[in-house]
């Protein structure tokens, strides 16, 4: 693999001409408050881009369709741990070049939490660049927006639009749970506020082990999915049972339901219960494991819709294995398990730590069933 091409990401402001959209950081002053909803243009934010730069295919319709998502990684420099651009493209064109329906940035295995919010941009930003340029301008990007306060959700909704995202992932805030509202009104009104001032739709994210514990039900995400701008879930709680409850529920409220474009979009958060959200409904994953091995999460789905059921069961318990690795190891072991197998992935930021020589080789190890039967695909 080539040199990374390697930028410096500090956390004021910055300036960075990636290819032909000049890229910039504004004074977070133009971020406007008096109603947390955007005034003029659908971006104020700290980061934004000159006027006149963004090509048409940065904004253009994506519908959310079913299929293997991919929540991406961010990638740095070895000594510097300055965001490596070059390698976030070239993982992103590779992702695609497998086939995956979409991808997303600033999720657990981007390191969102790692990053300022111009880095945040600067990857989706590259992300996206990097689709276009490649012939896959027609993917879907969805990011990572949740923040503890309902104003700084909304500026990481508008900041993801500004680069070329297409959906906001929301995580519901957790920080000061106890003093929430009684029947989760305080997370319904967060939702609703977020999704009705945000330049692009909402994803929730249940994911009870990132906030404290707290696990959407089944009728606060259905009341949610009846908003216009709420468009589908991320259950990363593994719940099938909630999961084809809401399935349910938003198919059944539909007009004229389209299981090749369903009006709500519920996907499995991890690829170790594929089948098993298939079998109750669900229309996909998104899921960190596809990162390694997106062909195989793809052939997996594949084989249980074309009703090679014994293939496909094969195919999940090869993939489990390798998600039960995945989910160990976290963003440190999957990073790992990517330097080893496929020559890039490097570290996580700091102050995660750099895995031994003894654990990177016992990673790759693990991933050993997996990867050789995603070269085999």
């Amino acid at each position: 693999m080539a040199p990374h091409l390697d930028v410096p990401s500090p956390a004021g402001s910055f300036a960075s001409s990636f290819g032909r959209i000049p890229f910039r950081a504004a004074a977070s002053s133009e971020f406007r408050t008096s109603s947390m909803v955007p005034t003029g243009s659908p971006s104020p934010s700290s980061t934004t881009f000159e006027s006149g730069s963004v090509e048409e295919d940065f904004h253009m319709t994506r519908p959310l369709v079913p299929g293997v998502y991919v929540p991406t990684m961010c990638f740095f420099d070895h000594e510097t741990e300055d965001v490596d651009v070059d390698a976030i493209a070239r993982h992103a064109v590779r992702l695609a070049e497998a086939g995956v329906t979409g991808l997303a940035t600033q999720g657990s295995n981007g390191e969102a939490v790692h990053l300022t919010h111009a880095e945040r941009q600067l990857v989706t930003f590259t992300t996206r660049k990097a689709l276009n340029e490649a012939g896959y301008s027609h993917i879907p990007i969805i990011v990572g927006c949740g923040a503890q306060s309902t104003r700084e959700t909304i500026r990481y909704c508008c900041e993801a639009w500004e680069a070329g995202g297409d959906y906001a992932l929301v995580l519901p805030p957790s920080y000061y749970a106890p003093l929430f509202a009684p029947s989760s009104k305080t997370i319904e009104d967060y939702f609703t506020t977020v999704a009705n001032a945000s330049p692009i739709p909402l994803i929730i994210y249940n994911f009870p082990g990132a906030v404290n514990g707290m696990d959407l039900s089944s009728d606060v995400i259905i009341k949610l999915s009846q908003h216009p701008k709420i468009v589908g879930v991320k259950l990363t709680c593994g719940n099938t049972g909630k999961l084809n409850r809401v399935v349910a529920a938003t198919r059944d409220r539909s007009k004229d339901y389209n299981p090749d474009m369903p009006d709500f979009l519920v996907l499995a958060g991890s690829a170790d219960f594929s089948i098993q959200s298939l079998i109750a409904g669900g229309h996909g994953i998104l899921a960190g494991l596809a990162n390694i091995a997106p062909k195989a999460c793809i052939n997996t789905i594949e084989l249980y819709k074309a009703g090679r059921y014994l293939e496909a069961q094969k195919m999940q318990e090869v993939v489990s294995r390798g998600d039960w690795t995945a989910i160990q190891g976290g963003v440190v072991g999957v990073k790992a398990g990517l330097q080893g197998w496929m020559g890039y992935g490097g570290y996580a930021r700091s102050p995660l730590p750099k895995p031994t020589a003894e654990q990177t080789n016992s990673w790759k190890e693990e991933f050993r069933e997996l990867v050789l039967l995603e070269k085999s695909l």
